[in-house]
């Protein structure tokens, strides 16, 4: 029997937007790249917050990952002493993409259904724009996000990850609200001073970014 030929994996066109999907077009890929825009991640973690994959397909795409120079493994120092994935510059550089996929894939979210999972740091590319236009302050700054379904935090400006699971250690202010509201804040139908004044939004801090996310 002749040995088995690998998957053809490119569409083997001078197109710069086919030369991007021989990279990323395959499924998983850029969702593996929207838990790594907030940081280094463990397999396992990945694993745990890419809810149907299976092992050996995210095995699989993080190693294509690392070929394609999208990602990098590397082992913590003690007393960590675990192995984590996490993106390139090359890799990083697709933040733009993903935060224009999730604009354009907004209208979808209008109704959950009901095998639909969800972890709360999703919402953050979505507000990533609406954050990012707050009147210019001094320096980085850094919001959390309190939603029912857990809290992540989004940094506006400086180095390092755009957005992290979890709260911050010392937020700049911090937004209470729940899923439906954000989805409306992400899909620019609600602004934050409109649902702080409805009462849907409740905004924590005395800042320049706690006020400018208030509007006054």
């Amino acid at each position: 029997m002749p040995p088995r030929q690998p998957r053809r994996r490119s569409y083997d066109q001078y197109c710069a937007s086919a030369r991007a999907l021989d990279a990323v077009g395959d499924r998983w890929t850029l969702l593996i790249v929207r838990e790594l825009l907030a940081g280094p991640r463990r397999y396992t973690d990945l694993h745990a917050d890419l809810p149907g994959v299976s092992t050996d397909m995210l095995a699989t795409r993080l190693k294509d990952m690392e070929t394609q120079g999208l990602a990098t493994r590397r082992r913590l120092p003690p007393p960590g002493a675990a192995t984590v994935y996490e993106l390139t510059p090359r890799g990083a550089g697709l933040l733009p993409v993903l935060t224009a996929l999730a604009e354009w894939g907004a209208p979808d979210l209008a109704e959950r259904r009901p095998t639909d999972a969800v972890r709360a740091h999703w919402f953050a590319l979505p507000l990533l724009p609406l954050l990012r236009r707050l009147p210019a302050t001094e320096g980085p700054a850094v919001v959390d996000v309190a939603l029912d379904e857990g809290v992540f935090h989004v940094r506006l400006g400086g180095e390092g990850p755009v957005y992290g699971d979890g709260p911050a250690e010392a937020p700049d202010a911090r937004l209470v609200l729940d899923a439906d509201t954000c989805r409306e804040l992400g899909n620019g139908t609600l602004t934050v001073e409109q649902g702080v004044k409805a009462g849907r939004i409740e905004v924590l801090g005395d800042g320049p970014v706690a006020t400018a996310l208030r509007g006054t």
